[in-house]
């Protein structure tokens, strides 16, 4: 579940219960304000946690996750977010019209392998060649290549060098974009069964009206 919205359900939850208990204490047992506001405020706090604490079980039952999978896998998530700014700052800095395209798609597969993991953690292990990998040298090439470009003069020797950076980084899109269907192959191989299960119902269907035809 979203954060904000799992803090909104959680904090919707834990004030009525709150409230009720309030209103339980001075109204009901007669005791002072601030004891019931005492009480009312202990209940509410252990509503909020104890539905954090079940929400959180039960995505990590729903993912097949322990917590130190999850945590090892957010701690990595989180790394990965810092090098996806750094990398968006490097690419959007780089001076060179022809590439732009080809450097906003890179980072639009990038942020999509993010938020895939981001949603579905156990994704991430189908990612680890990026995370630990790719990304890295995505990032130190596009960095490098900002910088280089961004000189106020060049030569033959830099403007090689920037050349194959270039053609370096369009390899590596290539990579990113295997990187992100590999992390989709599951969600693909059961998209072509249940076509393939379509094209078999439509087919006996289509075949229905001839034996109905057969047998008058």
């Amino acid at each position: 579940m979203n954060t904000f919205i799992s803090f909104v359900v959680r904090t919707a939850v834990a004030l009525p219960s709150s409230i009720f208990v309030w209103i339980v204490s001075f109204f009901g047992m007669d005791q002072t304000f601030l004891l019931s506001s005492l009480f009312a405020l202990t209940a509410g706090g252990l509503v909020y946690f104890s539905l954090g604490i079940y929400n959180k079980t039960r995505f990590l039952k729903k993912h097949g996750l322990t917590k130190r999978e999850y945590k090892y896998i957010q701690k990595n998530l989180t790394d990965a977010n810092v090098k996806i700014n750094r990398l968006q700052k490097a690419l959007f800095s780089i001076r060179h019209i022809r590439s732009l395209k080809q450097r906003i798609e890179l980072l639009r597969m990038i942020k999509n392998i993010q938020k895939l993991s981001k949603r579905e953690p156990r994704r991430f292990y189908k990612a680890e060649q990026f995370y630990f990998s790719h990304l890295d040298s995505v990032l130190e090439l596009s960095e490098k290549y900002a910088f280089l470009s961004s000189q106020p003069s060049t030569n033959r020797e830099l403007d090689q060098s920037l050349y194959e950076t270039q053609h370096t980084l369009k390899e590596l899109t290539n990579v990113v974009e295997k990187d992100l269907y590999h992390v989709l192959s599951d969600d693909i191989d059961n998209l072509n069964f249940e076509i393939d299960v379509a094209k078999h119902s439509i087919k006996k269907l289509n075949e229905i009206p001839d034996e109905t035809r057969r047998l008058k």
